[in-house]
């Protein structure tokens, strides 16, 4: 794979994301959920929240790169309070 540029960084992004995949996957066959309606009026799953917040955090990510620069500790924060407030009410 050396056409891609995988470093340590790269791996650790990934190896999150896979994790959360198996979290969520277990967490649904262990208690599966009912849709709930939040303030956008749609029902969603935890599944839904999930991909809603990675989605929403890849943009909160490139609007940082594009207007700030690339100091991303501070961009990691405010995906995660984004997340937060999606897991809350959405």
């Amino acid at each position: 794979m050396a056409w891609m540029a995988w470093t340590w960084p790269t791996a650790i992004f990934f190896a999150c994301i896979a994790a959360l995949l198996i979290l969520f996957t277990i967490l649904a066959i262990r208690s599966p959920e009912t849709p709930r309606t939040g303030v956008l009026r749609i029902e969603t799953t935890r599944g839904d929240r999930l991909f809603i917040s990675l989605l929403g955090s890849a943009y909160i990510n490139l609007a940082w790169l594009g207007l700030i620069g690339v100091y991303q500790p501070a961009a990691l924060i405010l995906c995660l309070v984004y997340a937060a407030a999606v897991f809350r009410w959405v």
